[in-house]
């Protein structure tokens, strides 16, 4: 049985969550809920959690204040937002979970499952210190991606990825520093989510660090050479825009 904490300065969205999880979650008891950090800080050390289900903004304060006044964290953590933009882009940095408000079901027993299923807690409380990094800082030189592997968890400044590729629904990244870092994510995702800082698609199966390109060649279809000295080819498609891009550096 997973004990969970519901801790929402909105007692409808409280009961919302525990309404859904006493239907849909048979395996789950929610043991307690609170209304803000003081409170929820309360019942997290009276009833020791396996599971917090977490409002980032409340009235006496966020959900990164009551995190930071229990590490290292114990518990598996799910936070609750309605921001859509900033917020989620630094969740999907940290590799922790969320759910939007207003809360659709099927993602909360959802995202339970897939909390139910870690076992590794180091991996949160690095997620963590990213995600608040990445929440709090608009410094693209500062932040940071956390990349799991099947036996390790990295927290990466992007600053220092030099290029991602792609191997069959794997990602594997070349950092500035030599190491490579295979991760079971498709090369589509972190397209995605790195197409602000600086990267782009040159090719269905490459992603480079336009800071680390050093120059292009026109041999064979046209190759994008990098600081590393990869050679890197360049899609028919991409081509145009992709010299594009280069000439406005």
């Amino acid at each position: 049985m997973t004990r969970v904490i519901i801790i929402d300065d909105m007692q409808s969205a409280r009961e919302v969550i525990a309404s859904i999880i006493s239907k849909y979650c048979k395996q789950v008891e929610v043991i307690a809920q609170a209304d803000g950090v003081k409170s929820g800080m309360q019942a997290i050390k009276q009833h020791k959690p396996d599971l917090v289900l977490l409002d980032i903004q409340m009235r006496d304060g966020s959900g990164f204040d009551l995190l930071n006044k229990l590490k290292p964290i114990t518990f598996k953590v799910i936070f609750i937002s309605a921001y859509e933009t900033h917020a989620l882009k630094a969740f999907k940095f940290s590799a922790l979970d969320y759910i939007l408000k207003p809360i659709d079901s099927n993602e909360l027993v959802a995202a339970i499952a897939k909390a139910e299923e870690v076992v590794n807690q180091p991996s949160i409380n690095q997620g963590l210190e990213v995600l608040e990094n990445n929440y709090s800082n608009n410094n693209k030189e500062s932040k940071k991606i956390v990349l799991k592997t099947s036996d390790s968890i990295y927290a990466v400044a992007i600053k220092d990825i030099i290029r991602c590729e792609s191997e069959a629904n794997y990602t594997r990244f070349f950092l500035n520093d030599g190491r490579k870092i295979l991760i079971s994510k498709p090369l589509k995702e972190y397209d995605d989510m790195l197409n602000e800082f600086g990267f782009f698609r040159i090719h269905q199966s490459h992603f480079i660090n336009l800071d680390y390109f050093e120059h292009y060649k026109k041999a064979d279809g046209g190759y994008a050479v990098m600081k590393d000295s990869s050679v890197i080819p360049v899609s028919s498609r991409k081509k145009n825009l992709f010299l594009q891009v280069i000439d406005s550096l």
